[in-house]
């Protein structure tokens, strides 16, 4: 481990449906970086570099999403690492301030997406996800449904075969995200459902209703880092969160080894990043007070859990069914209504999160506030394939 790292700005856009508002992504971009560094108070030209997350667009739209913010000649990255991406900006620049190549570093991330299921955009080459489809396509039979709904359902009906796991379980988690989001003005959707209105919403693939995937959406997210000296030098010291820990971990063999539709969407990639964190940080999972964590499905949420350690695997039911993930329980989880409420433009996803954490540990989530955190865990999981777990502490 290198230099202490801390966020010391976060910013982000609402997230919106695509093409309901008329914006581009550099307006996106605008709009969330001037908000991290003016929650900073530090002016754009004390930025050393910049890592800048998108899926879809050419290739320096990182640059042009940047050059609204200011024209220094900067080292600007463009990073693309699926639905992941967002954190992985944040994983560069906390790695340009760890390792002494900048004292002030941007992580930037967009998305201007298309309406509808996500689907190939490159018919003439390998497709980055054909290993986990051909296996899935071994271990399930492929159906006329979307193909990531396909995936991380058929996660969620091993589970069910497995713990028995129920649907109403899952549905749960689509409930509880959708409630949180009503306090969250930066999401997509603000409305709450009942728990039978998530149950009998249009099914997608079963166990997973409309109300438990997370939507297409357009927005930016942004976080500036800095280093203690930075900190101390700029008086920052009341609003700075350290970054406990973070680690990136893509596919390992058991992905694909152990015929395990869990396995197969990243469960021993958020397990072994997880672990990472917890030893650099030397805290575990019982201290952590609120989790922002990828549930682009409310399956992925329940897998989630037991890889992050928030309880036993194959308790993830259970964890549900006792509040435990909620106000009032042992952990808040997704207090911003998470991917499935909040929307999930990709790019922006991981800084979104990290935006939320930051003002959940500065006091500032206002409706949402879960009461005195104190440690925060993030999760954002990108297949084909990495998962970033970052740990931040006030301090």
């Amino acid at each position: 481990m290198g230099r202490k790292v801390y966020v010391i700005g976060v910013g982000m856009t609402k997230f919106e449906k695509p093409g309901s508002k008329q914006w581009d992504y550099p307006d996106m971009a605008k709009e969330a970086g001037e908000r991290a560094l003016a929650d900073a108070g530090v002016p754009y030209d004390a930025i050393e570099q910049a890592a800048v997350g998108y899926c879809y667009g050419e290739s320096t739209a990182g640059e042009r999403a940047v050059y609204t913010l200011g024209l220094t000649g900067i080292p600007i990255y463009n990073v693309n690492n699926n639905c992941s991406t967002g954190s992985t900006a944040l994983f560069m620049a906390k790695q340009f301030v760890e390792g002494g190549l900048a004292e002030c570093a941007l992580a930037l991330g967009f998305e201007k997406m298309e309406k509808g299921s996500l689907g190939a955009k490159w018919t003439d080459r390998v497709n980055p996800m054909d290993k986990h489809f051909t296996l899935m396509m071994q271990l399930r039979k492929f159906v006329a449904a979307p193909p990531a709904p396909q995936i991380f359902g058929n996660a969620g009906r091993e589970h069910m075969e497995k713990y028995g796991t129920t649907a109403e379980q899952f549905a749960k988690i689509g409930w509880k995200n959708h409630k949180h989001s009503v306090n969250n003005p930066y999401s997509q959707f603000q409305d709450e459902y009942t728990l039978d209105q998530i149950k009998a919403a249009p099914m997608v693939y079963e166990p997973l209703t409309k109300l438990q995937c997370c939507p297409t959406s357009d927005g930016a997210g942004a976080a500036i880092l800095a280093s203690e000296d930075f900190v101390k030098k700029h008086g920052l010291e009341k609003q700075a969160v350290e970054i406990a820990g973070q680690a990136m971990v893509t596919d390992l063999k058991s992905t694909f080894d152990e015929k395990s539709c869990i396995k197969l969407v990243g469960s021993d990639m958020t397990r072994k990043a997880a672990e990472k964190v917890y030893r650099q940080s030397g805290l575990g999972p019982e201290n952590v007070d609120v989790v922002e964590l990828h549930d682009c499905f409310s399956t992925n949420e329940m897998i989630t859990y037991e890889a992050l350690g928030l309880c036993p695997e194959g308790k993830g039911g259970e964890f549900v069914d006792s509040g435990a993930n909620t106000y009032g329980g042992k952990v808040v989880v997704n207090p911003s209504g998470g991917l499935i409420s909040k929307g999930h433009p990709l790019g922006a996803t991981g800084l979104a999160q990290c935006a939320e954490l930051n003002w959940q540990l500065r006091g500032l989530a206002e409706k949402r506030q879960v009461a005195g955190a104190k440690v925060a865990l993030q999760h954002n999981l990108g297949l084909g394939g990495a998962a970033v777990v970052t740990l931040y502490r006030k301090g």
